[in-house]
């Protein structure tokens, strides 16, 4: 049997409002690729819309646990195409802040320490959003406090060992 090539079908721009909600959608149901998918295919039709920039961003750091390397590059890369440095900065800390958490949970050798130094990135990417936000928005200092909470509460999250070894007497 032959394999055939398929081409992607363009959306129609009045179909937009009702793909967004499928992409968060798909997202709220843990199907990160089917959300990616229908961000990819909004953009083509509108590539500044900011509602699938954000979803995308989301959908990506949502695989994060599966395949980090690709997806965190894409969704790094999109940060630029973001309107405004607090939405820059905001999700940056996000992304770095699903980082952190993907590295902690993977349980590889010192899991523990790289996502310490990817919750900092986070704290300071939060920091500068929230110096940029506006008075009633508060996304950014909540994202800060989540950050720093689990910092209190894993302590083999951290930046360095603790040396438990037993000194050598003579």
């Amino acid at each position: 049997m032959e394999n055939k090539t398929h081409e992607l079908k363009r959306l129609r721009s009045e179909s937009i409002p009702e793909a967004l909600e499928k992409a968060h959608r798909y997202r709220l149901l843990n199907e990160p690729l089917e959300a990616e998918s229908i961000c990819l295919d909004i953009l083509d039709v509108f590539s500044e819309n900011e509602e699938a920039l954000v979803i995308l961003i989301l959908a990506l750091t949502d695989q994060f646990a599966q395949r980090l390397q690709p997806v965190y590059r894409n969704a790094c890369a999109l940060l630029e195409r973001l309107p405004d440095e607090y939405s820059r900065r905001y999700y940056e800390g996000l992304i770095f802040e699903r980082r952190a958490k993907a590295s902690f949970h993977s349980g590889q050798p010192a899991s523990g320490y790289v996502a310490y130094e990817w919750f900092q990135r986070a704290l300071e990417s939060y920091e500068a959003a929230s110096k940029l936000s506006s008075a009633e928005n508060a996304d950014a200092d909540l994202r800060w406090n989540t950050v720093v909470r689990i910092l209190q509460r894993y302590p083999e999250i951290r930046s360095e060992p603790i040396d438990s070894s037993e000194p050598y007497l003579e």
